[in-house]
């Protein structure tokens, strides 16, 4: 793996790479991330929108309608917010290290995502087409295609605010500290994929954790080559875009989306051969975003 772009992205976070001050800005970023939700939460309640609340923090059936969905993707602006705070107040550097060089990370995002979406024309086009589980109709191409500029700038903050922290905070300081890719790669992607545990799924959780950490590991390999946070933001994004609105398996974070899959996400027959699937797509696209920056 070359190392000299990655070097570079991590040199700002050298001077304040103690262990401890890691993590405790961890706690300080869970704080100020909790904190700024419950006041956000109280704010809808206090200005008597009911029924947005109910979207926001049903614990039954969260994200089935487009404002719950938004609002929540919207509530990562508070994550990205946190890491600015703490690289700021704690290790006194600024917040847009995080990013890396700003040019730089601009053209690197915009040269995997084109590569990427023309990744994704080509395997939209060519068959095999349909799937083996039903699709239902998610919302009406009307409703989808006004919402999708709102829709489309969701899933980036959620996706950029994930990349922020995991890539550029705790990436760039672990690699400060420890030389070895099995910290800074591996410790990201394990915390990573526990996160995305879902009690829903089964005996699938643990495939979903996987899955996760996959992409995580990923998504550190491009942020390492690059040196920004730009390719793996775009592949963040796509990932993202594609299963919240294009095709959104039915349930959690459906409300968003063109087309909802009837396949029960606890069903290990059903579920592993789209893992499966999402596996093949992420590894096309890492192979693809890093011939992106390669030019």
């Amino acid at each position: 793996m070359p190392h000299d772009a990655h070097k570079d992205f991590i040199a700002p976070a050298r001077q304040t790479a103690q262990v401890w001050r890691l993590a405790l800005g961890l706690v300080l970023i869970v704080i100020i991330v909790v904190g700024l939700n419950a006041l956000f939460n109280l704010a809808v309640r206090q200005l008597g929108a009911d029924a947005l609340y109910r979207d926001i923090s049903s614990l039954d059936a969260p994200g089935q309608t487009p404002a719950g969905v938004l609002a929540l993707l919207y509530s990562f602006l508070f994550m990205t917010l946190a890491a600015a705070i703490v690289t700021l107040q704690l290790h006194r550097r600024n917040p847009l290290t995080l990013l890396g060089p700003w040019p730089l990370m601009l053209r690197q995002f915009g040269a995997t995502l084109a590569v990427l979406i023309a990744i994704a024309i080509i395997i939209i086009v060519l068959p095999p087409w349909g799937f083996a589980d039903p699709l239902a109709p998610g919302l009406s191409p009307l409703t989808w295609i006004l919402l999708l500029p709102v829709s489309l700038i969701a899933v980036l903050v959620q996706t950029s605010a994930e990349e922020i922290l995991f890539r550029g905070y705790i990436q760039q300081q672990l690699a400060a500290r420890f030389q070895s890719p099995l910290v800074w790669m591996v410790a990201p992607a394990v915390i990573f994929g526990l996160l995305h545990y879902r009690p829903d799924a089964g005996a699938n959780g643990w495939l979903i954790m996987a899955w996760a950490a996959g992409f995580a590991l990923a998504a550190a390999d491009l942020t390492a080559r690059a040196g920004t946070l730009g390719p793996a933001i775009a592949l963040h994004f796509m990932t993202n875009a594609s299963a919240l609105l294009i095709m959104s398996a039915e349930g959690t974070l459906s409300g968003l989306a063109l087309f909802r899959l009837q396949v029960d996400m606890a069903d290990p027959i059903a579920l592993r051969p789209y893992l499966v699937i999402d596996a093949m797509l992420i590894l096309i696209g890492w192979l693809a975003a890093r011939l992106a920056i390669r030019r």
